[in-house]
Order: structure tokens, then C-alpha cells, then sequence
């Protein structure tokens, strides 16, 4: 279904807005909206004729004039999101995004975080960050804005600068455990992160020392946030409970089973709010593997302890909800699923606002910004979108529906049509030639002098690059050393088979080797995985009976053949 139009009409001394979605067989979807409550009514269908629109129920309403325009909510202080930008940096699932009050972060499963500027969206000199070994889980700013703390396999919490894209700080998980969430306090006093163990670990941040360890059994920590007076917090699992803890990681209240087949993420809203008795009360948005967006109401009572009340289950996605988020002012709560659809809902009330569907894959990531009316979505699909929220009296949106006024920022990568060598192979005229088609004409004449060739291009480091090649820019540095990993990537993201790729490294294996868990790894990657503790599968998270590991000289050679084909 397409969104055609909307009308407003009288009924009685209520004034509704009707939704038409016009379909290939010219009958329409109908819904009703109340402007002053914004409750709406069953929708029912009505088939258009030359003069009348006709219901099931006998009725007849005059033939409507249509008011095009893009997707809008249907109050009187109209609003409208528009998809204003597309980044394209990074090589593999962004698995994350994280608003600053100028910055906008995003993670992935290529080893990197990139940063850009809220103001342009542009990068900023020294992005992407690569100091991780494996894939980038989660990442989150500090409340000034200037650390960035990001989380992944390789069983660390990186603190980086925002002011160099240095690292402040590696802070190892207890365990060793790979680390998948990691959330700030309100005033960044503590940092929390949970492992693939169950572990979780409490973080005084000005020191980066530890403060308290806890742990679930038998199941891995995916969420966690803080309240906004961040005395609490809260852990949701693969298990799919929610449990909230204090600072000293006292287990003070479980919902078990809030989510069927597990938790995947979950966020406080903002604000803090008193019950009816005078108790203080906060929000709580969780989404799972059921497909449910759920709002919770948290109690705290002086006597009774803590108490969750379940406020609203939304349903409005089709497949389970990867991610979700609050608004600044807590009236806005967005969500990402496997159905590949951002929901928008008006948070207190659950009333869906927005569908937005640009996304090709899987909507892993959504964050909005606290300072300007924008939302961020991460997929799958490698993708971030952009979106704004606007006020509804200007004309500044598009319609969802527009493909072509989209805009594309942070050039994706580019294959190098010049040549049909492997990049090892390449002349040192093929190399030059692919610096002009990335827009690298500043170090071409660097290149020329100290004659670089394919095998040297590939070989090149920001040391080397500024020792050797002398150049000075960091910013220069840093664009040329993302353009070469992702000229090394290329082959792996644009045509390797899935099964030619490490589960844990996800590049391509050298050493093949088969698992007690029967999926096949890189030999050194999963030997690192079971030497640090882990005698789990990276797969399934369950015991592996044995760390005996079998050659697999069947997939090696596949490899091989395809390897020496391309």
C-alpha cells in the first residue's frame, strides 16, 4: 500500500482526518483519526467511484479533495519526517549509533567506529577509529560529549578521546568474555558493560577502574541502561529477562520472561516522574525476539521495593524489534526490526506515528539526537540513514516515497573499474590511477616519487605514510588508510561467499578449522577465542564438549580455487 493522501472531514461535532491507501485495485484503506485525542478507530475499506466513496456500511461521503503532501502526523501542529542523508562508510552491519550534542557515532562489524558531524555529517578527520580486533558491538558518548566508549568481541571497552580519536583507556572484561553492551550514567560517573557470559562489570570512568562485577547464569548480557537518576540500572538478556540493579550490583528486581526468546535492547526515557502515591517513577522501553516494543512503568516504593508494571506492548513490526530509543524529551520512542521497517510512536500514549521503510536489510541501530530533531538508523544493509523531524508549517520535507531527492553522504566504496588485476598485481600507473578515482589527487605526487606499487600500496601504515611519504596532514592520513582497508575489504564485502568467511574474524580463512560446535573458524581466531576462557561457541554461546579442532582441508581448498580465480 501507498500513502496517497489525507483529507479532514466533519462527523457530528468531532473532527477526524481520514488516511487513504490506495492499492493496484483502486480500493483503499481507510482510518480515522480524532484530532483532539488522536485515538484511532478500526479502519474499514471503501472502493472510489466518480462521485462518492462508498463503505461497507451503506454509507456515502461526498467525493473528497486530495491534499498531497509528504507523511505527516494527524494533530494540529503537523509534523513530517524526511530522509535528509545516507552514510556509506562503513564495509559491514552497522550494529550501532549514538548521538553526542554534535557528533553522531556509528559501529560495525567491520573492526570500526566512524564519527561524524551533526552539523554536515561529514567525517570528521580522524574517523573511522580502528583499535578494536573483532567486530564493534556497541558505543556510546559520555554527557559532555567528549569520550566515546565502544565495546566488542575482543573482550574490551575502548575509551576514546573526541578531541583526537586517541584511546583514552582499554578496560578488559572480566572473564574475557566478549563484550556486547556497554551504556554511561547520566553524569558519566560509572560505565556498565555486559559480556556474552552473563558477566557484568561496573566502572568508576574518571579513574577506569572497576567498581563491582555481577553476573546472570547461563545467558549473555545484550542490554542495559541507566536510569535518569542513575542510581539504577537495568541488564536485559538473551534469556529475556530484565533485571535491575544498584551501584553496589544488588539484585533488586527481576522481570522474568519480559521478552519471549530474549532481550535485544532497552532504554529509559529521560525523565523522572511521580506516582500517584508520591513514589518516584521512570519509564523503560525494552524490545525482544517476539516482536514486541514494550513500555514498562518502574516503581520504586518505599516499602514494597521495586515494581514494573507493563504499560503498553506495541506490535506494530512484523518480526522481532532489534533496537529502540527515547526522544530528549521522552515524547518520541523509535524502534528497528528484522522486518527491515523504523517504527516512530508517540511514547506515553504508544500511538504509532511513522513507519519509515528505506532500509534493505535488517534495522539493527536507531538513536535521536538530544539536541536537534533528527533520528539515526543502522542496518544491515551497511547503511546509516538520516532522518528529520519537522515542523509540518514548512516546506522543507520530502515525501518517503521520493527516492530521487535523497540525499547520499560519506562516498561508500568505490571498485576500481581501471584494472581487473588483484590489487597485489597492480603497476604503479593502476595505483595512481585509483588515487584520481578516490579523490586522492593531494598525494599523488608522493606516490609517484617513492614509486608505489600495488604489493607496497597494501603495505602502507599511517606511520609509513607520514616517515616515508612525508605527508603531514592527520586528516589526509587518515582518508588515504581508509581508502586502502577498504580496497582491501572489497573482494570480502562485494562477492565472498558467506561460507569462505570466519564467523569471529569475518575475513576470509587461511586455516579452516571445524569446532565441537561444527561450524568452521580460522584455526588462530578461534584458538585465541578458547585461550581466553571462552569454552563457549561463538555461535551458539553454548559449551563446547571438546576444544579439539579438525583441519577442514575440504573448505580450504574451495577457498583456495576461489581465491586463485579471482
Amino acid at each position: 500500500m501507498i500513502l496517497d493522501s489525507f483529507i479532514m472531514l466533519s462527523r457530528g461535532d468531532q473532527r477526524y482526518y481520514i488516511m487513504f491507501f490506495v492499492s493496484l485495485n483502486n480500493v483503499c484503506n481507510v482510518k480515522w483519526f480524532d484530532c483532539r485525542i488522536m485515538c484511532q478507530t478500526p479502519a474499514f475499506s471503501v472502493r472510489k467511484t466518480k462521485r462518492e466513496w462508498f463503505c461497507p456500511l451503506r454509507q456515502t461521503l461526498p467525493l473528497p479533495v486530495f491534499l498531497k503532501g509528504p507523511v505527516r502526523q494527524q494533530d494540529n501542529n503537523t509534523n513530517m519526517v524526511s530522509l535528509i542523508c545516507t552514510l556509506q562508510s562503513h564495509r559491514d552491519d552497522v550494529n550501532c549509533c549514538a548521538f553526542s550534542g554534535s557528533l553522531l557515532a556509528t559501529c560495525s562489524a567491520d573492526k570500526s567506529i566512524c564519527v561524524y558531524s551533526t552539523r554536515d555529517f561529514s567525517e570528521l578527520p580522524f574517523s573511522p577509529l580502528s583499535g578494536h580486533g573483532y567486530g564493534v558491538h556497541c558505543c556510546c558518548f559520555s554527557a559532555c560529549g567528549q569520550y566515546l566508549a565502544s565495546c566488542s568481541t575482543d573482550a574490551t571497552t575502548v575509551v576514546w578521546s573526541m578531541d583526537t580519536g586517541e584511546i583514552e583507556a582499554v578496560l578488559e572484561h572480566p572473564g574475557r568474555s566478549p563484550v556486547w553492551v556497554c551504556a554511561f550514567s547520566p553524569d558519566s560517573s560509572y560505565l556498565v558493560s555486559g559480556g556474552s557470559d552473563g558477566t557484568i562489570a561496573l566502572w568508576y570512568f574518571t579513574s577506569r577502574t572497576l567498581r563491582r562485577t555481577g553476573a546472570v547464569t547461563d545467558t549473555s548480557i545484550v542490554a542495559c541502561s541507566f536510569t535518569p537518576s542513575g542510581q539504577l540500572f537495568i541488564t536485559g538478556s538473551t534469556y529475556g529477562d530484565l533485571r535491575l540493579w544498584d551501584l553496589n550490583m544488588n539484585h533488586l528486581h527481576a522481570e522474568k520472561n519480559a521478552h519471549d526468546l530474549g532481550v535485544s535492547c532497552c532504554q529509559f526515557a529521560p525523565q523522572i516522574m511521580k506516582g500517584p502515591d508520591g513514589c518516584v517513577q521512570f519509564r523503560l522501553a525494552s524490545c525482544g525476539q517476539d516482536s514486541l516494543l514494550k513500555i514498562w512503568i518502574v516503581s520504586l516504593l518505599s516499602a514494597a521495593g521495586i515494581k514494573m508494571q507493563l504499560a503498553h506492548s506495541l506490535t506494530r513490526q512484523s518480526a522481532p524489534v532489534l533496537s529502540c530509543a527515547y526522544s530528549a524529551d521522552g515524547q518520541m520512542l523509535v524502534s528497528g526490526s528484522v522486518d527491515k521497517t523504523v517504527t516512530v510512536y508517540q511514547a506515553n500514549q504508544g500511538i504509532l506515528l511513522y513507519t519509515l521503510n528505506q532500509h534493505d536489510r535488517y534495522v539493527t541501530a536507531c538513536a535521536f539526537s538530544p539536541t536537534a530533531p533528527l533520528i539515526a538508523t543502522g542496518s544491515m544493509d551497511k547503511t546509516v540513514n538520516i532522518w528529520r523531524v519537522e515542523d509540518g508549517s514548512g516546506a522543507q520535507g520530502k515525501s518517503l516515497s521520493d527516492q530521487g531527492a535523497l540525499v547520499s553522504s560519506s562516498g561508500g566504496r568505490k571498485s576500481s573499474g581501471h584494472s581487473r588485476l588483484m590489487v597485489s598485481e597492480w603497476s604503479e600507473e593502476d595505483v595512481l590511477a585509483w588515487l584520481r578515482e578516490e579523490g586522492l589527487e593531494a598525494v599523488i605526487d608522493m606516490f609517484k616519487s617513492n614509486n608505489i606499487d600495488g604489493e607496497e600500496l597494501l603495505s602502507l601504515t599511517k606511520e609509513t605514510l607520514s616517515s616515508e611519504l612525508h605527508i603531514d596532514s592527520l586528516g589526509l592520513r587518515s582518508k588515504v588508510m581508509k581508502k586502502i582497508e577498504e580496497l582491501k575489504m572489497a573482494p570480502v564485502s562485494n562477492c565472498t561467499p558467506d561460507e569462505y568467511l570466519c564467523p569471529i574474524t569475518c575475513e576470509i580463512m587461511k586455516d579452516p578449522v571445524i569446532a565441537a560446535d561444527g561450524y568452521s573458524y580460522e584455526r588462530e581466531a578461534i584458538e585465541s577465542w578458547i585461550n581466553r576462557k571462552s569454552c563457549t561457541s561463538p555461535m551458539t554461546n553454548l559449551p563446547l564438549q571438546t576444544t579439539l579442532l579438525t583441519p577442514n582441508r575440504t573448505l580450504k581448498m574451495a577457498i583456495l580455487r576461489w581465491t586463485t580465480c579471482q
